[in-house]
């Protein structure tokens, strides 16, 4: 499993460095001064939480990703409690996994200068948050621009109900889930940016949330 996130991870143009177990981890924390961790629960030596616990104490500037095994709402809710930044259960998609790294560095490392995301004959310019396709404006509600450029943020990439609930409703527990909400939303979406083209950008992933993806064949 180390592996394979190494492998993956660094594909998609991270730099990654994999510890062994935990006093390992608390190392290389401390000497390479990484923006992200990746943290397994169950590891040598030591618990996963113990670790973050220790690193949270010291005041350390890292964002925390909870990958494991212990996925109940307990788990979630006393990891989250503990000082994770986020929490995916296994098994997980990677591209979810991707996902969910790329934004929380967004969130928390310096932005960069902006400028307009483009998909296709879609822009989608930040900094005054106005959408044109075609060189049309789409007339968008506040909420469908948020979701539509969390979902270009995220281009060719399947995002999850869940994770719209987290970084676009901002809903930091499921125990009412808006799944039927996020829908809803999602086809309004769909039929401003889609219905009145040929080319279709916005994709339904059957039973594991949408895409946004570039026009190809």
């Amino acid at each position: 499993m180390s592996a394979a996130l190494v492998s993956g991870v660094e594909a998609a143009g991270y730099e990654v460095v994999a510890a062994s177990s935990a006093e390992e981890g608390f190392f290389l924390v401390h000497s390479l001064r990484p923006d992200l961790l990746l943290l397994d629960l169950t590891l040598p030596q030591r618990n996963g939480l113990d670790i973050l616990r220790q690193i949270r104490r010291e005041g350390v500037d890292l964002r925390v990703l909870i990958l494991t095994s212990h996925n109940t709402i307990e788990d979630r809710v006393e990891g989250l409690r503990t000082g994770a930044d986020d929490y995916l259960g296994k098994p997980f998609s990677f591209p979810e996994l991707m996902a969910r790294i790329d934004a929380l560095l967004r969130r928390f490392l310096p932005s960069t200068p902006t400028t307009p995301i483009v998909i296709g004959d879609l822009s989608l310019d930040t900094k005054t948050r106005a959408a044109s396709r075609g060189g049309e404006r789409l007339d968008l509600t506040a909420r469908e621009f948020d979701l539509l450029l969390y979902l270009a943020e995220n281009r060719d990439r399947t995002v999850s109900r869940e994770m719209l609930a987290k970084d676009v409703w901002r809903e930091t527990s499921r125990f009412t889930p808006i799944d039927n909400v996020i829908d809803v939303q999602v086809a309004r979406l769909r039929r401003k940016i889609d219905d009145p083209f040929t080319v279709k950008l916005l994709r339904t992933v059957r039973g594991l949330g949408f895409s946004l993806k570039e026009p190809g064949p």
